[in-house]
């Protein structure tokens, strides 16, 4: 993608593309088709509500990990609204129920503290619980919810045979892998967990699927969701985030100058604090457009923002020309973990978001300015 496409857009900005999410939609959409699963949009990732109406003829609902998502994807698409937290405020939990189809909860002291006013609920919300397969393949202990001491599920050795009224199972131990992944831990989960499954009426797999990857085994899913249905006779859900958005978005942003330390040091109106944490976070080094590894191609920059945090750099990248003051670029990968975890240390202006519709088009979503920084404080 040529960033004089978008010449005409002031920068920072993210840029959705119509295109990309409607053919993520579409593959997530042949999985359900094929094996009869649920897929929900793991907002968690991808929460911009004003393409909800792209995605949700592909899936069959949301997933939340709060109340206001909760809303979120109720209000905004519809179909199946499903719900995880750690705990549940008591504060909340009415406005839970009003909005949830299915409520996961993390312990049985919740269950057990809940149950009741759940029973009691106008309408029909099934309820599941959390396990830890204390069995995961995240190398980043951050992501990892299977470490020893995590927070996250029931293990085997604290769960009862009976679960009376509970009606599923839910893990979720897996991050931006393949379905060998999914594969190996489903047995690991059938072995501690399998006595159980044949009691549940629906089997939650999480989120961590990246079945729109180009590399993604989706025949191998496929095999896995089936024989777990067979086999169990439950009702199977996913929830992936990023698969719905991955590689569906961009952020453009402008050089602003040069500094020079030991290598060039180009400073852009983006940050990686401030517009993808991420970066900082897991770390990783996103994508650029037209650009190259250190030393790959004639001029290496360190591409870094312009706040006052010291390790607020993006990474090194080489280009073909010097970058020159006032050149933009693309950042890819753009849609996923960004506008949902964004802030504005340093009083950064939040990027503008706009959504690159498949006729070419240009449609601006949502712009920010300085009360919207003010009104967070």
């Amino acid at each position: 993608m040529d960033s004089k496409i978008f010449s005409e857009i002031p920068t920072p900005a993210y840029i959705l593309e119509e295109d990309a999410l409607l053919k993520n939609a579409r593959r997530l959409s042949l999985v359900q088709e094929r094996t009869g699963c649920r897929i929900l949009l793991a907002q968690k990732a991808y929460s911009i509500y004003q393409t909800y109406p792209l995605l949700k003829p592909y899936l069959a609902g949301t997933t939340a990990s709060s109340l206001y998502e909760a809303r979120l994807g109720s209000e905004e698409f519809g179909g199946e609204t499903h719900i995880f937290s750690p705990a549940y405020k008591p504060s909340e939990f009415a406005g839970i129920l009003s909005v949830c189809d299915h409520i996961v909860f993390n312990s049985l002291s919740q269950w057990e503290r809940y149950h009741g006013q759940t029973q009691a609920a106008p309408r029909r919300i099934s309820c599941g619980l959390r396990i830890n397969p204390e069995y995961a393949e995240v190398e980043t202990d951050l992501y990892n919810p299977c470490i020893p001491g995590s927070r996250m599920g029931i293990r085997r050795c604290d769960l009862p045979e009976e679960l009376p009224g509970i009606d599923g199972l839910h893990f979720h131990t897996m991050c931006e892998q393949n379905a060998d992944t999914l594969a190996r831990t489903l047995r690991v989960v059938e072995e501690k967990f399998g006595s159980l499954l044949y009691g549940m009426k629906w089997f939650n797999l999480g989120g961590g699927h990246h079945i729109t990857r180009e590399d993604y085994d989706l025949e191998l899913l496929i095999s896995e969701i089936c024989r777990i249905r067979d086999r169990y006779g439950v009702e199977v859900y996913l929830e992936p985030g990023e698969a719905a958005a991955l590689n569906a978005g961009w952020l453009l942003t402008e050089v602003l100058d040069f500094v020079e330390n030991d290598c060039r040091i180009a400073i852009l109106d983006t940050s990686a604090a401030c517009h993808m944490p991420d970066v900082l976070e897991m770390p990783y080094r996103p994508p650029l457009e037209g650009a190259g590894r250190p030393g790959e191609k004639p001029y290496t920059y360190r591409l870094a923002a312009p706040t006052c945090l010291a390790g607020d750099v993006i990474g090194d990248y080489s280009f073909a020309e010097p970058l020159q003051t006032g050149d933009r670029l693309l950042f890819g990968d753009m849609a996923i973990y960004t506008m949902v975890k964004n802030n504005t240390f340093n009083g950064m202006p939040l990027p503008s978001i706009w959504l690159h519709g498949a006729d070419g088009s240009l449609k601006l979503l949502r712009q920010f300015g300085f009360e919207d920084f003010k009104s967070r404080l």
